[in-house]
């Protein structure tokens, strides 16, 4: 897959921009808060139907204007898909694959995959459980849309069950029948997630294992281990056993919104005991085998993302990355404050790549 162009109109620190790719690797230079990473987050958004980097849409509208466009045209196979949205304030986004508007932004998802590897990557290792289930679901979202609708029923059915506990708490009694309603539905979503995650990450953790030991030429054992309570007990069990609690607590306290990916190097808690330089290539190949997964999924190569990758990279990995973008990888985007040395990298390599230098909202090549 190719993203061919990009158009933008008031997206973050850009006025107007008109961009044709027409190489496999694309470099986007310039000093630090220049907006390279915005131009990243624009192609993120036309994947994922949001930023990388921002949770609120109206965020992304650049300063005093009352909208922002995107559109971009991604070549899959011998096929162009025109890809484009916007943002009002005070309307409904518009979301819209060629003349079709979509009804559902979900339908979109896995469309037209790109996998961004951004320097924050390493908060997946060192925050919480909630930032690990979002890679995860979001990865497994973009390869089985069953388990994307399963999912979001499960979080609205999740937030409905804890407004009835509180109204509950607060009004000094509880319906208990409606309590079980909700529990039943949850329990059904519920263990379908369970399944697919837990078949999931025996997929995934060969792949993942593969390119870290292709990255850092170690032999030390890596591992991905799905943590989560239903191991141990069926979440409808799980989720009457606790309702005195979660009434307390005016909250559910079991489920698999409380599950957790741990990360380990020879059976240690990376987190804890991994260096700086272990877990920055743990999250690299994450990354990485999130790329595979889904190359062989779609049948395509996604679009690779890359952030500063070269900042958090000694000599020996950025080595090996540069020869996975020589042979196996496919179009690249990729950021730089320092256009030498990324000039110079390439070069070592032989590959040819399009420089778009970066300026106070202006692009030129």
């Amino acid at each position: 897959m190719y993203l061919e162009s990009l158009q933008l109109l008031n997206f973050k620190s850009y006025e107007e921009v008109n961009l044709r790719f027409p190489g496999r690797i694309n470099v986007l230079v310039g000093k630090n808060g220049s907006g390279k990473t915005n131009l990243l987050d624009a192609i993120f958004y036309l994947s994922f139907t949001k930023s990388a980097f921002s949770p609120t849409d109206q965020h992304l509208i650049r300063h005093d204007q009352p909208y922002f466009m995107i559109k971009g045209d991604f070549r899959v196979d011998d096929q162009v898909h025109d890809i484009s949205t916007s943002v009002q304030i005070g309307s409904k986004k518009m979301f819209r694959d060629g003349m079709q508007d979509y009804q559902k932004l979900s339908d979109h998802i896995g469309k037209y995959p790109v996998i961004l590897v951004a320097p924050d990557d390493v908060d997946l290792i060192r925050e919480g459980s909630e930032s690990r289930r979002r890679f995860f679901d979001s990865l497994i979202s973009q390869v089985d849309h069953q388990y994307l609708e399963t999912l979001m029923r499960y979080n609205h059915l999740l937030k409905q069950r804890n407004s009835l506990l509180k109204m509950a708490y607060d009004a000094g009694f509880v319906d208990w029948v409606a309590v079980e309603v909700y529990d039943e539905a949850l329990s059904k979503a519920g263990s379908y997630i369970f399944e697919k995650r837990k078949a999931f990450i025996t997929i995934f953790l060969p792949v993942f294992q593969h390119f870290y030991q292709f990255l850092t030429q170690d032999n030390e054992a890596t591992s991905l281990t799905y943590d989560t309570e239903l191991h141990q007990r069926d979440i409808l069990a799980g989720l009457r056993d606790t309702r005195q609690r979660d009434l307390a607590l005016q909250r559910t306290s079991f489920g698999i919104h409380r599950d957790d990916f741990a990360f380990s190097m020879a059976g240690r808690d990376i987190k804890r005991l991994g260096s700086q330089g272990q877990q920055k290539s743990f999250v690299i190949s994450l990354k990485l085998a999130q790329y595979e997964i889904l190359k062989k999924h779609k049948g395509f190569k996604p679009v690779l993302l890359l952030d500063d990758i070269f900042d958090k990279l000694d000599d020996l990995r950025i080595s090996r990355l540069l020869s996975l973008i020589k042979t196996d990888l496919g179009q690249l985007f990729m950021t730089d404050a320092r256009p030498g040395r990324t000039r110079k990298l390439l070069d070592q390599i032989e590959v040819e790549s399009d420089i778009f230098v970066i300026e106070n909202g202006k692009v030129a090549r």
